[in-house]
Order: C-alpha cells, then structure tokens, then sequence
C-alpha cells in the first residue's frame, strides 16, 4: 500500500533526525575515545566550561592536568570526578594551581605541568576575564589585568609546552576564545583588544607549527549562558517609560550578546579535538552575518554599533 504524498515529507523528516541523531551519537563516541590515555591540560577547569570539559574528557579516559586558582575548588572538582568513576576505565585527575594575573608564576606553573606525565598531547585554554565599560572610565592597571588573564597567560603557557610538542612532533592546542576576538563592539574595548590578540597569536602559532605535526585550533563563541532564566512571580511592576530604541541596533545587539550553555561549548571542544578542526564559530546567525559585514560593508556596521551606544546612553 503506497504512502500518500502529503505524508512523504513529515516522513522523511524523521528519517533524517533520526540519522542525524545517530551520527551525533557516534561522533561523540568517537570523541571520546579518542581521548584516551591522552594528556589532557584544562586551564581555569573549575569554571563552567572548564567543568563539563573535565567531566567529558574524564569520562573518555584522558590523563587531566586541572588548573585553576582556587585549590578547594580544584579538590572539590576532583571529588566530583573520581568519586563514581571507574579506576580501571579512568584515571585521577592532577592538579595545578594556575592564576594568569601572576605571571611572575608561570615558569613554575609550566614546569610544574611538565612534570605531571612529562608531556602534553592537548592544551585548553579556556581562562578568560570579562570587562564592560567605556573606554574613558578603564585604568590603565585594569587594561594589563584583562591582557595577562585574556592573552598574555594563554600565550605563555603556549610557549611553554609547544618544545616537548614539537621535540614529539605531535600536540594540540585549542584556544576557546571569543567572537569578540574577531568582532568587537561597543563598552568593551579591553576585552575585545585582549581577544583580538589572542586569536592573532594562535593564528600565527598555527602556520608555525604545522610542519611539526601539530594542531592548533581556535573556538569563537558568543557569550557563556551559565544561568537558568529567572522566574518572575506576580504581576512585574511597569518600568518608567524609556524612549524606543533603534529596532536594528537592539535587534543585533541581542543577538550578539545571546550565549551558548557550558554542556553545548564543552561537547564542540571534544569534537574539535577529535576532527582537529582549525577554527570554529559557535554563534547564531546574525552574528555570523555581522562578521562578513565588517570587511565587506565596514560603514554600515560601524552606523549599526554606533546606534546601539546612542540607545544605551537614552536608556541610561
């Protein structure tokens, strides 16, 4: 008995979520394994992202170097992984401590990796500070923070595992940066500048090495979204009247400043380590869009972000 062809097309619908699922399924899979029995540096792990990244590379079998600033936390997270976990399937997690603001630190902190397992198949580098502000009200004390946690950490720690990749001729560096770092707007220039720079590090890095067999990858995301919507109860109190905003400037700053969850930045990590992909953007369209209009059509969307700071003034 033939199908009517009015349901030809939910059918193959579901046909083809169906496949798609299944290959999600076996990708991750193959993520996973992939991982094993690889060392596996994880810099700022106790953060959002840096916690479900730990939690999938455990879970794959990956020999982790944990970093972080905190030491409770960091104990708390080792907790977290080991208290369930099969020991013939995974292994113990070390820890370092690892604050990018002490640079004057960071001959330690690599020797100290070094000497976990005595190489690094793969470094994340995921540490990050955020800063919105203008311009005029940032010091210049501030400006250096956001630089050593944003560009001068991740860099350092770079050159200081890249002479046992290179002597292996094998390694993977990965740095989860920002869209930012390709597209800057408005209130964060520090932060923008310090993304900018860490991608154009990474950028070259990558030419660099390539000849030595290893990979480096950068991942430009939108804002991390690592908070549940907020339920409002009873009837919300009428805000004062503001005047209208500019409905294409609110409409791409919205869509900028949309973030991604920690489980979906995380699961895009793994995958990128297991295919080696170059460069990633995770973000939603629009801010895709914006990202060829800055090359191909600069003066429309300098007039667009310009907009978006004339209605953040009114509204202020």
């Amino acid at each position: 008995m033939a199908l009517p062809s009015v349901m030809l097309l939910p059918l193959l619908v579901v046909v083809a979520a169906g496949f798609y699922y299944i290959y999600n399924e076996v990708m991750q899979f193959m993520s996973k394994s992939s991982v094993r029995n690889k060392v596996v540096v994880i810099t700022d792990a106790v953060s959002g992202v840096g916690t479900e990244c730990a939690h999938l590379f455990h879970e794959g079998g990956a020999r982790l170097i944990l970093c972080g600033s905190s030491w409770d936390k960091l104990e708390s997270l080792f907790s977290d992984l080991t208290d369930d976990a099969d020991p013939r399937e995974t292994f113990a997690p070390k820890l370092v401590i690892l604050d990018f603001s002490d640079m004057d630190s960071m001959e330690d902190v690599v020797a100290e990796v070094l000497q976990c397992y005595g190489c690094v198949d793969v470094l994340l580098c995921n540490s990050s500070v955020k800063l919105k502000a203008p311009v005029q009200s940032v010091s210049l004390q501030l400006d250096r923070h956001v630089m050593d946690v944003n560009y001068f950490g991740p860099s350092t720690l770079a050159k200081g595992v890249l002479p046992t990749m290179i002597s292996r001729r094998s390694g993977h560096m990965v740095l989860i940066n920002s869209i930012q770092g390709r597209l800057a707007i408005p209130f964060r220039s520090s932060y923008a500048a310090s993304k900018h720079a860490a991608q154009a590090f990474f950028d070259c890095l990558r030419a660099e090495v390539k000849d030595y067999g290893i990979v480096v990858s950068t991942i430009s995301h939108t804002f991390i979204n690592a908070s549940e919507p907020l339920l409002v109860e009873g009837p919300a109190p009428k805000p004062s009247p503001a005047p209208k905003p500019n409905p294409l400037a609110a409409f791409i700053s919205s869509q900028l400043t949309r973030g991604v969850r920690p489980s979906v930045l995380a699961n895009e990590i793994m995958q990128t380590v297991n295919r080696k992909r170059k460069e990633v953007v995770l973000a939603h369209p629009l801010p895709k869009v914006a990202l060829y209009l800055r090359p191909l059509l600069p003066s429309f969307l300098f007039a667009v972000l310009a907009a978006g700071v004339k209605d953040s003034a009114l509204e202020e």
